[in-house]
């Protein structure tokens, strides 16, 4: 009996002692260590579908096309400029900018960026005038001098018979009788080709619009080249604003910094209007408007006074709207 409750306690303490060699492993962290997998990516493995970021891609380049720079029909991109802007400065809409660049996104050009400001194949260095028709002028050396007339040639004299001294034949023959002779007529001289004058002054047949005011108020600023780039025309808010001359909007919005609410007209190659600091545009782009249409109403957008700012352009640089406008 005795040596069966030996064996019993031996047991107990066995396990006891197993039980505590357990938990002090458990509480050191010696726990079994699973088998390491080798999850390296190859060059050619696709990349893990989650947990690693997806690589950088640097978006494409906006061709810059220096080359270009400074040539006639071609705009140097300055800090500011927006292809609004660039329409503007140039005359042309800026619609067919984009178009002629190829930008897939207008709002994104660089500070140095060259853009094409003409149609392609159009050379800017030959200004062509429309409604002008060519005559054709007969050129020369400048070195060269005109031919002297030719000498006349002199009147030939007439021919007198001569008495024969010998007597005459018994059946003499007539004597032949010389025609009167025809009198040779000198040729008129050639007179030498004239200098041609200086051609005057070329009228393109887009000078000839129909203007008119685009507001009733009066010119509180006037055009000076520098400050201000047309004339400033007060009035109330609400105030019809109206399209000084027939045409098509290539412009209505805001984007544009120090107009406010912006109305862009284009009347023909040569000239387009900017009316500005609107409270309420009344067109949209394409829309062709009519001399006198109202397209706006007058207001104080992007400005501390209510007036609209007047501007027109020939081929993009502004002139004083007064030189073209009727008299008052």
């Amino acid at each position: 009996m005795t040596s069966t409750r030996s064996v019993a306690r031996s047991s107990r303490a066995v396990l006891a002692l197993s039980v505590a060699a357990l938990l002090a492993a458990c509480a050191t962290g010696q726990r079994p260590r699973a088998p390491v997998e080798d999850r390296t990516v190859s060059p050619r493995s696709p990349a893990p579908a989650s947990g690693t970021p997806a690589p950088i891609v640097d978006a494409p380049k906006v061709p810059m096309n220096t080359e270009h720079a400074g040539k006639p029909g071609f705009f140097t991109v300055r800090p500011g400029d927006t292809l609004i802007r660039v329409g503007l400065e140039t005359g042309q809409n800026w619609r067919d900018i984009q178009r002629w660049n190829g930008l897939d996104n207008p709002d994104r050009i660089e500070v140095g960026q060259v853009l094409r400001v003409i149609p392609p194949g159009q050379d800017g260095n030959t200004t062509t005038a429309r409604g002008v028709g060519s005559s054709r002028v007969e050129s020369r050396p400048l070195d060269s001098k005109p031919q002297p007339a030719a000498a006349a040639p002199a009147p030939a004299a007439p021919v007198t018979p001569v008495a024969s001294t010998t007597a005459p034949a018994s059946n003499p023959a007539p004597a032949p009788t010389s025609p009167a002779a025809s009198p040779v007529v000198a040729p008129a001289p050639v007179a030498a080709p004239a200098a041609s004058p200086a051609p005057a002054a070329v009228r393109e047949a887009d000078d000839d619009l129909a203007w008119q005011w685009p507001a009733q108020g009066t010119v509180v600023a006037n055009f000076d080249e520098v400050r201000n780039k047309g004339v400033s025309i007060a009035g109330k808010p609400g105030d019809a604003v109206l399209a000084a001359a027939d045409g098509r909007v290539v412009y209505a919005g805001s984007s544009l910094r120090g107009y406010g609410n912006l109305v862009i007209v284009k009347h023909n190659e040569t000239y387009l209007t900017a009316y500005a600091h609107n409270q309420a545009l009344l067109v949209k782009e394409d829309q062709l408007v009519r001399r006198g249409q109202k397209i706006a109403e007058m207001g104080s957008s992007d400005s501390d006074r209510v007036a609209l700012h007047f501007e027109i352009r020939r081929k993009g640089k502004p002139i004083d709207p007064t030189r073209l406008l009727p008299s008052r």
